[in-house]
């Protein structure tokens, strides 16, 4: 991973625009191709990236920008569309490069280990005909909680959370991306399973075409009287 601090401005150009005017900015360059811009502050999201794959040119300005004090310009293109991060630099304060190494991935805590497990036991629970592939399954960006195949043999990719939000249906839209690249496993679809789903991430699990699922944790663990409900 390369780590740049610098002076700089960003524009993102294709199917949206976005600019950031000049400001000191932490840039990430990541072995997988992807390039994110940070700031000090705004939690832990990138003020704008390029998601992989993508290819970083780096080149020198024209004229023009060399008159408003750019020293190096960066053109981070998509490879699957017509989409460029454009980055300006103005100054560079730090540049390091480090090998992270295989990253094991996420450990899940507690419940999410259960309901992976629990729901790999009992995958009939998605809906009847459905098998299990394997629990874990690695991608090159982290692993899938659950690959199965439903009861008309098709791929289904299953990310599990305790309680789903929209980051959880970002995460598994990525998965499919890259599981859909492979002959062997596409066409692919998503299901994202959780205890409690939020209703924004419903509305963008929907408009991405990707079904969701409600887990009842106490009846999966046996420990649900479902006899003595009311209802």
């Amino acid at each position: 991973m390369r780590l740049v601090i610098a002076r700089c401005s960003v524009d993102y150009v294709g199917r949206l625009k976005a600019h950031l005017p000049l400001a000191t900015r932490l840039l990430l360059v990541k072995a997988d191709g992807s390039v994110l811009v940070h700031s000090d502050g705004g939690s832990y999201k990138p003020l704008n990236w390029m998601s992989p794959p993508a290819s970083l040119r780096v080149s020198s300005p024209d004229e023009t920008d060399v008159e408003v004090g750019v020293i190096e310009q960066w053109t981070v293109q998509s490879a699957k569309t017509d989409d460029r991060l454009i980055i300006n630099i103005h100054e560079q304060i730090h540049d390091t490069s480090h090998e992270l190494g295989q990253d094991p991935g996420l450990i899940k805590d507690g419940v999410e280990a259960d309901l992976q497990r629990l729901l790999a036991e009992q995958i009939e629970t998605l809906g009847s005909g459905f098998s299990l592939i394997r629990r874990e399954y690695f991608t090159a960006i982290g692993p899938v909680d659950i690959l199965a195949r439903d009861a008309d043999g098709a791929t289904v990719a299953i990310e599990l959370k305790r309680r789903g939000d929209i980051d959880g249906v970002e995460q598994l839209t990525r998965y499919l991306e890259l599981l859909n690249r492979d002959p062997l496993l596409a066409p692919v679809r998503g299901i994202f399973a959780a205890q409690q789903i939020k209703p924004q991430a419903r509305v963008l699990a929907a408009d991405r075409g990707i079904d969701c699922i409600t887990l009842d944790y106490d009846a999966m663990r046996g420990v649900d009287d479902i006899e003595s409900r009311l209802f």
